[in-house]
């Protein structure tokens, strides 16, 4: 057999496909093997790059595969779908991840550290809470406004009218509003909880003191992009990594002139998320400051509108959180 330059592996819960090509593009490698027999497999390959969509458990296969030797590259699923010749399925996707996987131009998903992704699984744990708070909440308002007691969508409100709302009710209703409040006490204790982890953990990082600096990204949204971001070297400008974020207009440009809509929102919803919400922040105090960054955030408001005004302060945000992390500096008030 040829010497293997490229392999392309579609990942699976048991069943993985592999395919690999030499340094003239000729097929040398095409099988489909276990899960248990995959490490033995490719360690047995010579060093060579390594492709790989990201997605669940793909970073763990990429520090296990580096440990060989090995150039391991992660791309973004609808990345490769362009290179799937004919129709879906384990061989063809493998054949599609080899063949995207050595395009100069191809857009690579850093790989991240385990440490990394115990930090995100702690924001995501949280942010599930938080969604479960949400719907138990807009639960006991149901349940309330079906025996006649409306209260208002603010939560505090729901928490200190809910008891004397359900006085009311029969029994059976009063011991299920009873049990829903129980449940969104222990949310709020372990929201509360994981809030105080995350500040700690934000203390404890130089880079998320960093750019914790930046008005408008609290320790929520520091320790979440130190984590997602892990090398912001990997990004080429601030421009690339807000785009990344889908914080970019999307382009309909054609014959010379330049149309641009709304933001892509592509990449993580859930960091861009936090984004956003610290702009909000940061426009609501713009007046008290006299900063640069202010008077732009305040003069863009009054032509723009505040919605296009907060998604612009979230991208410049990115781009600074973009600068302090890929250059090693501090913040400089201008």
């Amino acid at each position: 057999m040829e010497k293997v330059t490229t392999v392309g592996i579609d990942l699976a819960k048991r069943v993985f496909a592999l395919h690999g090509v030499d340094g003239m593009g000729r097929v040398v490698l095409r099988r489909t093997v276990r899960r248990e027999q995959l490490m033995e497999i490719v360690a047995g390959l010579p060093r060579c790059r390594i492709g790989m969509e990201a997605c669940a458990g793909a970073h763990d296969w990429a520090r296990r595969f580096r440990e060989f030797g090995h150039e391991v590259r992660l791309m973004a699923a609808k990345f490769v779908i362009p290179y799937r010749k004919n129709g879906k399925n384990d061989g063809n996707d493998a054949e599609a991840i080899c063949e995207a996987v050595g395009r100069p131009n191809m857009r690579f998903v850093p790989v991240k550290s385990a440490e990394q992704q115990a930090v995100l699984a702690l924001h995501r744990t949280r942010q599930g809470f938080v969604t479960e708070r949400t719907a138990v909440i807009n639960r006991i308002r149901a349940l309330l406004t079906e025996f006649g007691v409306v209260l208002p969508q603010s939560a505090e409100v729901v928490r200190r009218q809910t008891s004397g709302g359900a006085e009311g009710l029969p029994v059976l209703a009063r011991r299920m509003v009873e049990d829903l409040r129980a449940h969104l006490r222990l949310l709020d204790e372990r929201i509360a909880a994981y809030d105080r982890e995350i500040e700690e953990l934000a203390k404890q990082s130089e880079p998320t003191r960093r750019i914790m600096s930046i008005r408008g990204i609290g320790p929520l949204t520091a320790q979440a992009i130190v984590a997602t971001v892990g090398d912001a070297r990997d990004f080429e400008s601030g421009r690339q990594f807000a785009a990344w974020l889908g914080l970019t207009p999307q382009q309909h440009s054609s014959g010379g002139k330049s149309r641009l809509g709304r933001i892509t929102k592509r990449g993580d919803a859930y960091l861009r998320g936090l984004l956003v919400q610290g702009a909000r922040s940061a426009l609501h105090t713009a007046a008290r400051h006299t900063d640069h960054l202010s008077r732009w955030s305040i003069a863009l408001q009054g032509r723009r509108g505040y919605r296009r005004a907060q998604v612009a302060v979230a991208a410049k945000n990115a781009r600074i959180a973009w600068a302090l992390l890929s250059k090693n500096q501090e913040l400089r008030s201008v």
